[in-house]
């Protein structure tokens, strides 16, 4: 069903779709997501929040930028200034303290993941349990794609995405991707793509 056509549609520059298509129709089947409407959504999920490529969290951001997306972390711009161009101080800021992170260096160690972006010491514990990998002790084994293509569908599974994914509530599956409704119309957008390429039809 994940073919690499459907890999390139969502992303036209992705680096390996056939090594993505395999691992993700590998690890959907292994966690039962094989319904044409359930991985139209998590695919199109997927490639909004890391393009279908395991990676890490840019934390490349000018102060600026950094006052628009954390503004109560950064009301000033003296604020801002001190963790700008410096991603290690920045992940220890702004994720310092929450998630689980309890330990000096938390926030770095444990930022954005893999091919959901999963972040903080409490979800990499959780996670990795579940799939079988100690996300703890190695972290980046969330870049590869079969680690990372297997905790996207934990993840999913365990917020219970494919009830809204079946109604075809792209909102709810947001919020539950996201905790919020960033990037809503571009998610809808690869959304209508994923759902061509799977022969979904559109509602």
């Amino acid at each position: 069903m994940i073919t690499p056509d459907l890999i390139r549609a969502l992303n036209a520059r992705h680096p390996d779709p056939v090594t993505a298509a395999t691992k993700l129709g590998w690890a959907f089947g292994q966690q039962g997501l094989t319904h044409p409407l359930v991985v139209a959504h998590l695919t199109s999920q997927l490639a909004h929040e890391s393009g279908l490529v395991p990676k890490e969290e840019n934390l490349h951001y000018r102060a600026e930028r950094l006052m628009q997306v954390w503004p109560a972390r950064f009301p000033t711009m003296a604020a801002a200034q001190a963790c700008a161009g410096n991603p290690e101080r920045l992940a220890n800021t702004v994720y310092g303290g929450r998630m689980g992170n309890t330990q000096p260096g938390d926030g770095w160690r444990f930022r954005g993941r893999g091919l959901i972006q999963l972040t903080g010491r409490s979800n990499y514990e959780t996670y990795g349990r579940l799939v079988g990998f100690d996300l703890i002790a190695k972290p980046d084994l969330l870049l590869q794609y079969g680690v990372g293509a297997l905790v996207a569908g934990a993840y999913w599974n365990a917020r219970g995405l494919s009830r809204h994914a079946l109604r075809d509530d792209v909102t709810r599956v947001t919020e539950g991707i996201n905790g919020g409704r960033n990037g809503l119309e571009d998610r809808r957008r690869l959304l209508a793509i994923a759902k061509r390429h799977l022969g979904v039809p559109s509602t």
